[in-house]
């Protein structure tokens, strides 16, 4: 049973990308695509609801009032948020 052929013109940076994620898995860049088509119609969609759409509106108004604050100014307004020092790991190894 033959599979019908499809021809896509991806943009340079994308094929790219394909390129190299199919030579870093060792596969073809078709299977690849293949991948990446299937996952883009898994993630699941669903409409907004009437009052999410009402929400988004006077959101988007109020945006355009310039009634809004930046995420750098909010979180001057409130203090930095805090910072977890980083755990230091040893690169050292030992040799037997």
């Amino acid at each position: 049973m033959s599979r019908p052929q499809y021809t896509i013109h991806l943009p340079a940076e994308v094929g790219r990308r394909v390129d190299r994620a199919a030579k870093r898995e060792k596969r073809k860049p078709s299977d690849v695509a293949v991948d990446a088509i299937r996952l883009y119609f898994a993630i699941p969609t669903e409409a907004a609801t009437a009052a999410e759409r009402r929400a988004i509106a006077r959101g988007e108004a109020a945006y355009g009032k310039g009634d809004y604050i930046t995420l750098d100014d909010y979180f001057h307004s409130v203090g930095d948020p805090p910072h977890r020092p980083r755990k230091k790991v040893s690169r050292t190894r030992s040799i037997a």
